[in-house]
């Protein structure tokens, strides 16, 4: 009785396990297949049998369908493709043609559609070779097509998945988009001037259609006129202005401004006056976009200029060692934040092209992945402008220079002019200018001669006779030297005798000055006046050679004479 029992709840056991599976199957299935499609009970009654033409089995099949019948202006065909749910038997009939043939003007005026970007499976599966989207191997029932803006606002044409009773399913755009295409082909449709265009001009002729092969190139040059007579009328008005910043200013905007002008009047004219085709349209679109924003923040950047050639003129004046340091450290800070306006002006035009154009959802993520490899060579290859980079922006922080300095880099004694981005402008004495990289110029030793204060030693040397009077010299020089509007600090003036031979003493005087270019200046000018002071007053402190000439020396010199060999000799005592 046990053993039958044990066997009974055993079997029991095993039924229950076999039916909980059982509905756990069912459940699961159930719930895959309303992820697979939407289910519903008929499709585009009104309408009748689809035609052969209209597959409707993948989202890539079907609107490649949806515009080859369009194409051939079957549009009640075309119509199949259309999930017409929302309206009734006798308004499918009605409208369905209708609205067929605005969804394809829409598709053909609007965003660039790429068919082959669209699922080619039955159940647009994710794919991802890469394998980096976590949704991959993810079915699918409905998809995007495009996504177009009118009026401001966003509309989203969208592929659904569709099965009408045991049918087999099928992608039609679904009711929701189907009610968008109204007020999207009021934006996208065509313009009333395209009313008077003959019809024999509105037949496709490659990727456009013949009308707007004419009508691209005189729109073209219509915008160039335009922008040509902006160029002009700033360029007047540049020479109208006073002469300072502000016609500086006028002078340099005068290309980003008929840009910009030129970008406005056509964006008008697309928007009011004509409508061409998707791939016109978006090619437009992109190149308006990036001449706009280019325009924006080159005139930005001009402002910026303009403030700083203000700030400079006003503040530092002309750019040398004479003005105090906080002077300098305030233009060099300019120049700094200069280059960071440069960067994030950059940074957020590109930012803000990307985003407006849309790049990496209209071309799909092969170009992201051409992106990529572009920004590895690209960074590899810019190494060095890198480098010049982030070594201006350490100049300017750390200030080792500052515009105006004066410094000796590789014998040369220059100004420091301006610090830019991947080189350095140095201004030589005899007003040449070296074009130094940063990276070249950070890596090498210099002197700065303003990088504490302007005021420098100099030192000034004679070569003198045993004999001069080092206390009347010394005298003379003190005399001199106050007379000097650069030397300074007089009490620091000093005369020594610093070396001495046999025949001759070196004697070397010191004095501060002002600035190093004056105190040039100054040692020419002391070293002349105490040259004068001597050849008129005391010559016989010039050095002289002493020759000792013994009396062998002289009987053959008076040999030499009476032969016609030497015609005078001059004996000097030895001393």
């Amino acid at each position: 009785m046990k053993a039958n029992s044990s066997w009974l709840a055993w079997g029991l056991l095993v039924m229950a396990l076999t039916f909980s599976n059982l509905c756990a199957a069912q459940t699961q299935g159930g719930e895959s297949e309303s992820e697979r499609w939407f289910t519903v009970d008929a499709l585009n009654t009104g309408l009748g049998e689809p035609p052969e033409e209209a597959n409707r089995v993948t989202p890539r099949e079907s609107i490649r369908s949806f515009l080859d019948l369009t194409g051939q202006e079957e549009y009640a065909a075309a119509a199949h493709m259309l999930n017409l749910a929302e309206l009734s038997e006798d308004e499918q009939r009605e409208q369905g043609s209708e609205l067929a043939r605005q969804l394809a003007e829409v598709f053909q005026r609007g965003e660039w559609l790429s068919v082959s970007d669209l699922p080619g499976r039955e159940d647009a599966v994710i794919e991802d070779p890469a394998g980096q989207n976590p949704r991959v191997g993810e079915t699918r029932r409905n998809v995007e097509v495009s996504s177009l803006k009118a009026d401001g606002e966003t509309y989203d044409i969208r592929l659904g998945r569709y099965r009408a009773g045991d049918q087999e399913p099928v992608w039609l755009i679904m009711p929701i988009s189907v009610s968008y295409i109204p007020a999207l082909y009021e934006q996208y449709g065509p313009s009333a001037l395209e009313s008077y265009i003959p019809k024999r001009l509105q037949a496709s002729f490659g990727i456009l259609r013949i009308w707007e092969w004419i009508a691209i190139p005189l729109f073209v040059l219509f915008s160039g006129l335009v922008g040509w007579g902006v160029h002009r009328l700033i360029g007047l008005m540049s020479k109208w202005l006073p002469s300072g910043v502000s016609s500086i200013f006028a002078s340099q905007i005068g290309m980003p401004a008929a840009l910009i002008a030129m970008s406005l009047v056509t964006q008008m004219v697309l928007d009011y006056v004509v409508s061409f085709s998707a791939v016109a349209t978006t090619t437009f679109r992109v190149l308006l976009i990036s001449i706009m924003a280019w325009g924006v923040g080159t005139i930005a950047l001009r402002l910026v200029d303009t403030i700083m050639l203000r700030l400079t003129r006003r503040i530092v004046g002309e750019i040398d060692d004479t003005k105090p340091r906080d002077e300098r450290r305030l233009l060099t800070s300019l120049y700094a934040l200069r280059r960071g306006i440069i960067l994030i002006t950059v940074t957020a035009v590109s930012i803000y092209i990307l985003g407006q154009v849309q790049l990496f959802e209209t071309l799909g993520l092969s170009i992201l992945a051409s992106a990529s490899v572009l920004a590895v060579l690209v960074g590899v290859a810019g190494q060095t402008v890198l480098g010049n980079i982030l070594a201006s922006f350490q100049l300017s922080f750390a200030k080792p220079i500052r515009i105006g300095d004066l410094v000796i880099f590789e014998g040369e004694w220059c100004y420091v002019e301006g610090i830019f981005y991947t080189f350095i402008r140095l201004r030589s004495w005899d007003e040449r200018r070296l074009i130094v990289p940063v990276t070249y110029f950070t890596s090498k030793p210099f002197d700065n001669l303003s990088v504490k204060s302007t005021k420098m030693y100099r030192s000034l040397t004679l070569t003198l006779h045993l004999s001069a009077n080092i206390g009347l010299l010394r005298d003379k020089f003190l005399e001199f030297a106050k007379e000097e509007d650069s030397v300074i600090e007089h009490h620091k003036l000093l005369c020594y005798v610093t070396a001495q031979t046999g025949t001759a003493q070196t004697v070397t005087c010191y004095l501060m000055t002002s600035d190093p270019l004056a105190g040039w200046t100054a040692e020419m000018n002391l070293r002349e006046k105490l040259l004068t002071f001597i050849r008129d007053n005391h010559p016989e402190w010039w050095p002289r050679e002493i020759v000792v000439i013994s009396h062998n020396d002289i009987a053959r010199g008076a040999q030499g004479k009476s032969s016609g060999e030497v015609d005078s000799v001059e004996v000097k005592p030895s001393e």
